[in-house]
């Protein structure tokens, strides 16, 4: 769950990124030992902090053997559902001081909220980035969209401007909200997203000069008068 000083084995990069570890695999006893610590110190904080926020939470965890039991399951389904950060904690703590609840949820209740929504990281809803979407991935844009986030660019492309431009509404819509999904999830790992183009001028002004308006007159007057001379 939190970073600890492993550079010799290469065993937190795996973690972070999410590849999977031989069962049979052993671990250095020092790293282990290490990971344990910080593993350990997360879900107790963690747990904790389920008990202030829920009242009943003795209704879940009658006693010391099913406390810790709980324990072990929770760190399971974090493991299984991809939660690798304490900033995905702190926005399933949000969740659940704001669920209004006195009962602990289910682990995947908790994971759900461990997930933030577009609008949390300060990106537009998923109805308006679809609608700039849309709009900018008209053919008569291009060059002269402007796109208000890498995010919003990324996902458009990840649909295909194609598919954008064709798919009825409700299609379009479902296509863009998937993508949005993995986007944001994009956003909350650290991973790189596509970066959106710069947009062209509005108006790309060619070049002006006295000498070169002479030349185009010139070379009118030489056609109208090679006209006149054979009619």
């Amino acid at each position: 769950m939190k970073s600890v000083a492993v550079v010799t084995t290469g065993l937190w990069a795996k973690v972070q990124s999410g590849q999977y570890i031989e069962k049979e695999q052993t671990l250095p006893q020092e790293v282990q030992a290490e990971l344990n610590r910080e593993t350990a110190a997360v879900i107790n904080g963690l747990f904790r902090q389920l008990r202030a926020i829920f009242p009943a939470w003795k209704q879940a965890w009658p006693d010391v053997a099913a406390y810790k039991a709980a324990k072990k399951e929770w760190l399971q389904a974090f493991l299984e559902a991809g939660l690798r950060s304490l900033d995905q904690l702190q926005f399933g703590l949000m969740g659940a001081r704001q669920s209004g609840r006195d009962f602990v949820p289910a682990p995947g209740v908790f994971i759900a909220w461990c997930t933030p929504t577009a609008e949390m990281l300060g990106l537009p809803t998923l109805s308006a980035a679809h609608r700039e979407a849309c709009r900018n991935a008209h053919p008569c844009m291009a060059g002269r969209a402007r796109w208000s986030h890498d995010a919003i660019w990324h996902t458009a492309k990840e649909c295909g401007f194609e598919s954008l431009n064709k798919l009825e509404e409700s299609l379009s819509l479902k296509l863009f909200e998937r993508n949005y999904t993995i986007t944001v999830r994009r956003l909350i790992e650290g991973l790189p997203l596509q970066k959106m183009p710069l947009a062209l001028p509005e108006r790309a002004e060619g070049r002006r000069t006295p000498e070169i308006g002479n030349r185009a007159l010139a070379e009118m007057r030489a056609i109208r008068s090679g006209a006149a001379r054979h009619a």
